[in-house]
């Protein structure tokens, strides 16, 4: 994901220290059941489309306005599957960020898919049971949202 000018200027001052962060993935579905990913440029691997919700921007208007803005498909938001706190991550600049991942199943209503900015190599639909090489956060993320359970989180110890 591309980092927001507001992210910058708290670096200015953090330096690479911990910064925890808000983050929503969208996992979309098309009305045959296929599921879009983005191919991303950072890390060369497929993934749920994801982003940061700009200051005061709700989760699913995040959700929306980052699945147009990486694949020019239109999408709504139907339901939160999931929101888990991931562990930190240490970027090659040195930037060390800590995400609390709220992710949203979402349909897709319109456009076509394609790369639409610099933050994937490719954009595809794949069928749910010819996915490629994938994380097993991002395939946790898709199960929750292809199942029919309430929001999932990590229980209270």
């Amino acid at each position: 994901m591309a980092t927001p000018d507001f992210i910058h200027t708290i670096r200015a001052d953090a330096g690479n220290q911990l910064l925890w962060l808000p983050g929503v993935g969208a996992v979309v579905f098309d009305d045959r059941g296929k599921l879009l990913l983005g191919r991303r440029a950072d890390s060369g691997k497929w993934a749920i489309i994801a982003g940061m919700p700009d200051p005061g921007e709700q989760p699913a208007a995040c959700a929306v306005r980052e699945v147009y803005e990486e694949t020019a498909v239109r999408c709504v938001a139907e339901r939160i599957v999931m929101v888990r706190a991931m562990p930190p991550h240490t970027y090659p600049n040195g930037d060390i960020c800590q995400f609390m991942d709220i992710t949203i199943r979402c349909r897709a209503v319109g456009g076509a898919a394609r790369v639409n900015d610099e933050e994937s190599l490719e954009i595809a639909w794949f069928d749910v049971d010819a996915l490629p090489e994938l994380p097993e956060h991002e395939l946790l993320r898709i199960a929750h949202a292809l199942s029919d359970g309430p929001t999932w989180f990590e229980p209270a110890p």
